[in-house]
């Protein structure tokens, strides 16, 4: 009867070090690899909201040009130093942005 016991409590001890483990490896999950994307998701979302007409941008293809339009999703960007070529392209093409002011620095 006694050994009967111990085995149960042995089984309840290695259940609850095994839920104590997922849960560390949830947290490290979470502080490790969710919270560091979702901050860089909010950085991204507040650079293309501050996007504006005159901006240099750079795209996710690699090419600055400048920004000449807005409309809600897309953009439409200036290449080149013969102004003539202009490509709209979403807002989520673009992965950095320097401001005039900035450049003028």
């Amino acid at each position: 009867m006694l050994s009967i016991l111990a085995t149960e409590a042995s089984a309840a001890a290695g259940w609850g070090s095994m839920i104590l483990w997922l849960v560390v490896l949830f947290a490290f999950m979470y502080f490790f690899m969710v919270r560091p994307q979702q901050k860089e998701q909010k950085k991204k979302n507040a650079m293309l909201s501050e996007l504006a007409v005159g901006d240099t941008v750079l795209t996710t293809s690699g090419f600055y040009g400048t920004v000449i339009d807005i409309a809600d999703d897309t953009v439409i960007v200036e290449f080149g130093s013969n102004k003539n070529c202009r490509i709209p392209m979403q807002k989520a093409a673009i992965s950095a942005v320097e401001k005039p002011e900035e450049a003028a620095e």
